[in-house]
């Protein structure tokens, strides 16, 4: 058997997003060892773009030299947004924060296991205090135009500013605080420049490596940026031998291997699949659930928008989102911005195309285009793309999926690929979306477009991919336990988006930094007995571990992006 100094660290962690930092804070709050692994590089606030035309700082293409922030993984049925560098996606991410639709509780991939909304509540609070969460202004043009859309949907009772993770202050105002990380003179209040996801060069957004990391890093968690994990491999008699390498490296790969008791896998949802899928290929993890891959979400979502004639009202100003709506119990909508001169993303832009029914979607478009050239060579011009257009962004909580599934390429790599899961099938048109952006375009005068790969291969965008990893009652209808244990191999824990087990409905980093906070919760402290159940046992409701190393002063202010606990 494998003895505590066999192994290099006590816990190895892929990935430093929402379910890597927050592990890495509260395991070594309970006196575990900890490496985090991150594909991303470090980024401090001068390291951002200015724009996103700056596409080296901005795509995360680690094979052509692009080490930016932002991740685009086009698949079969879907285009994947998603987040790169030390602090995952909230480098990238709107920063808000909102707690998910009902339908979400009553999911039938986990309802019967337990009252998810109450076992949840105080991990949200958590998560929201430590995140810094508070109210965006909404005096922006897009709100404005929000207002309108609210009451021309009758939905004006539903508009709200949103919770966001963004010091706020004053415009340039500066903060000095010890604990938080980024603080000091380079500590600004917002300066409402629209430039949350490309990177705050302002240190006003509360990303993940100025809290939750930044004080895991301060316990003693060591991050290891650049390297991408390329192999999980059990050790006889307990523990793994995790190997990474530089990521992208076409040659010089300089592999490194450590030793760990345990793992946990937070490398985000195509992260999590693709290292799972090819350890299951290869033999490591021969008992790995047939429900990996199943259940995968897009958060039922929609990216489309309308654009102005005129850049006379700059609609590019403000935190990234500021406000919602809800036409309905099941459908949310919310305006987003990129910052002034930041234009690259309206190249994927287009004239509005419905879909649905017997004719193609790529036929409607020809006769669009056909019928409309005017509108359709206006919507290829990105000149002051982002001062003119307010995105909107559709998510729906209703019940559908999608499956990822593999193929073994020569070179013993995978390449991950889409089908229609279980439920409904996954929507490749909102007919709410496309209203809600002919009406917010006759709102300012302009035209409503969408997403030029919906309306050529009726493939939707997400940035919120969900699932794959779901929670279960056993390894017939999971991949991992209500504790986000993996079924089947003791030691590995997943803790990232992948365990989202319904449509959300709203931006998921709240509810993956909640499912983290409470698994992590129930971990015993080091050296302790265990709490949790044998894995593969009955779920049993048990109570959260205090650690016995808190990282958070108690008299540490709770007000810019984490609190004491307790």
């Amino acid at each position: 058997m494998a003895s505590m100094s066999d192994f290099d660290v006590d816990v190895a962690i892929v990935g430093s997003g929402f379910g890597g930092s927050v592990s890495a804070l509260r395991l070594v709050e309970k006196g575990y060892s900890v490496a985090v692994f991150e594909a991303g590089e470090r980024f401090e606030a001068d390291d951002f773009p200015k724009t996103n035309w700056a596409v080296r700082k901005f795509l995360f293409m680690p094979k052509l030299g692009l080490r930016g922030i932002q991740r685009m993984t086009l698949l079969r049925d879907v285009l994947v947004l998603s987040g790169a560098g030390v602090g995952g996606g909230s480098l990238v991410y709107a920063n808000t924060l909102y707690e998910p639709l009902d339908d979400c509780w009553s999911d039938p991939q986990w309802a019967h296991i337990t009252g998810w909304k109450d076992e949840l509540a105080p991990h949200y609070a958590q998560a929201r205090l430590m995140l810094g969460a508070t109210t965006a202004r909404d005096h922006t043009a897009a709100d404005d135009v929000m207002r309108g859309l609210a009451e021309r949907l009758e939905a004006s009772d539903s508009y709200r500013p949103t919770p966001v993770g963004v010091y706020l202050g004053r415009a340039g105002e500066t903060v000095d605080d010890p604990y938080f990380g980024g603080a000091g003179p380079d500590r600004t209040g917002c300066l409402e420049c629209g430039s949350c996801m490309i990177g705050c060069r302002h240190n006003a957004k509360n990303t993940l490596d100025r809290n939750y990391l930044y004080l895991a890093e301060r316990k003693g968690a060591k991050v290891h940026a650049g390297r991408q994990v390329v192999d999980v491999e059990p050790l006889i008699g307990g523990g793994y031998e995790i190997t990474s390498e530089r990521s992208g490296a076409w040659l010089r790969k300089a592999r490194q291997t450590i030793r760990a008791e345990q793992v946990v896998f937070s490398a985000g949802v195509l992260g999590t699949m693709r290292l799972l899928a090819e350890l299951k290929e290869r033999g490591r993890l021969p008992n790995l659930s047939d429900r990996l891959g199943q259940r995968v979400r897009t958060n039922s979502e929609a990216i489309l928008g309308a654009q102005a004639p005129g850049s006379d009202v700059d609609y590019s100003r403000g935190v990234a989102i500021t406000s919602s709506i809800h036409p309905d119990e099941r459908t949310h909508i919310e305006p987003v911005r990129y910052p002034k001169g930041s234009n690259v993303m309206g190249l994927l832009s287009t004239i509005l195309v419905d879909g649905g029914g017997r004719v193609p979607r790529q036929v409607r478009f020809l006769a669009q285009l056909l019928r409309h050239p005017v509108a359709f060579g206006r919507s290829l011009s990105v000149r002051r793309w982002s001062e003119r257009t307010v995105i909107l962004l559709v998510m729906q909580s209703t019940e559908n999926s999608l499956r990822i599934k593999w193929k073994l390429r020569r070179n013993g790599k995978l390449k991950l690929t889409t089908e229609q899961g279980e439920g409904e099938p996954n929507p490749t048109y909102i007919p709410q979306a496309n209203q809600a952006a002919r009406i917010a375009a006759d709102i300012m005068g302009g035209q409503p477009g969408s997403a030029i790969n919906e309306v050529l291969l009726d493939v939707p965008t997400t940035a919120h991919i969900l699932g794959g990893a779901c929670i279960g009652d056993s390894a017939e209808t999971g991949v991992v336990d209500p504790y986000q244990r993996v079924f089947g191999h003791p030691g590995l824990h997943v803790a990232d988006a992948s365990t989202i087990s319904a449509n959300l409905g709203v931006n998921p980093s709240l509810t993956i930094t909640a499912q983290t906070e409470r698994a992590m919760a129930m971990w015993p402290n080091k050296g302790e007995s265990d709490p949790r159940p044998v894995l593969g046992a009955p779920y049993v409701r048990i109570d959260p571990v205090p650690p016995n190393s808190p990282a958070v002063p108690s008299h540490a202010p709770a007000a810019i992006g984490w609190i004491p606990r307790g």
